[in-house]
């Protein structure tokens, strides 16, 4: 069993018992705000004080997230992030993103490496889980590695399909020739309408953000009246990210990349694009990215609304869905 509880212990020899019979440290909980006696923590929902923290984990796991990310699951769920603090310091964090009562996101696992092995990560996945089901949000995903995925696996998640970290590591230089313009404002309802129908789910807001923080990261192509293609991109801490990035056709989904990357100003960029999409993959591998990592899409509960993954070439991100 992955996750124990263990209620009213009251002296250091029943304890030593509890840890024994776990095989490993465990934190015991009895609701959301237990303060470790012995560890002296405590989880409780982050704020947007906790933002510094929050990026300062992430960069110690080589994370690309940045303040402006952990704003956006912060303004998206603001009682669905959790953080684990010892005294002013935090040690922990984990982040859930609802989407339209339809599913939700479970993301930012992440546990600071000095405070490893204490049990830390099961308790934030606990409670971001029990979050959810209390909120009775029917599907709970998110994006695993594989040596997070038999935890899953264990917790009652199923793969729904495969997903592959590319990098490009280049030298910048100045390019001036762009093909897709920066998207205006009708366009981009019609482009958010559209990816409603693709996502499963209305996540307009949060790109609506990436578009206005980034707006020469943020791509169309349309043929007449048709929306050929779209695609987003963040600043991230140390790359750009490409994502979500959808194209109809392999010419669409070639310009869109290539239009990416001149307007990039980074000299690496990512893109965590669907392992079955072989042509987005041979165009990654043919402009010089190659697979970092796999992630796995999972997901626990009946997945009533599982989108169009088959229209798209990369996902957001695994922060995000």
């Amino acid at each position: 069993m992955l996750f124990r509880r263990c209620y009213g212990i009251v002296s250091l020899e029943l304890y030593s018992k509890c840890l024994s019979a776990v095989g490993e440290i465990r934190i015991c909980s009895a609701n959301p705000a237990f303060r470790f006696g012995r560890f002296g923590m405590k989880l409780r929902l982050m704020t947007t004080k906790d933002i510094p923290g929050g990026v300062r984990l992430n960069t110690l796991a080589g994370w690309n997230q940045t303040d402006a990310d952990w704003s956006r699951l912060l303004v998206a769920s603001p009682h669905g992030c959790f953080v684990m603090e010892e005294g002013a310091k935090v040690v922990g964090t984990a982040a859930t993103l609802p989407y339209d009562d339809r599913f939700a996101w479970i993301s930012m696992v992440l546990v600071d490496p000095e405070y490893r092995n204490r049990g830390i990560g099961s308790e934030l996945l606990r409670r971001a889980i029990e979050h959810l089901d209390d909120a009775r949000i029917p599907t709970l995903k998110l994006d695993a590695t594989p040596l997070g995925k038999p935890l899953y696996e264990k917790l009652g998640f199923v793969s729904e399909y495969e997903i592959e970290r590319w990098n490009l590591r280049r030298t910048v230089e100045e390019n001036p020739g762009l093909s897709a313009e920066i998207v205006p404002a009708a366009p981009l309802t019609e482009i958010l309408a559209y990816d409603r129908h693709i996502f499963g789910a209305d996540r307009s807001s949060l790109l609506r953000s990436l578009a206005e923080r980034g707006p020469a990261l943020t791509l169309a192509i349309v043929s007449g009246t048709q929306l050929q293609g779209y695609a987003f991109g963040r600043r991230g801490l140390f790359a750009d990210h490409l994502g979500p990035w959808m194209a109809g056709d392999p010419d669409t989904a070639k310009t869109m990349l290539a239009d990416f990357l001149k307007r990039s100003s980074r000299d690496t960029v990512i893109v965590d694009a669907l392992q079955s999409n072989k042509v987005a993959g041979e165009i990654l591998r043919h402009t010089g990215f190659t697979v970092a990592r796999p992630l796995t899409r999972m997901y626990r509960g009946p997945n009533a609304f599982p989108g169009k993954p088959e229209s798209l070439c990369a996902i957001l991100g695994p922060e995000f869905g």
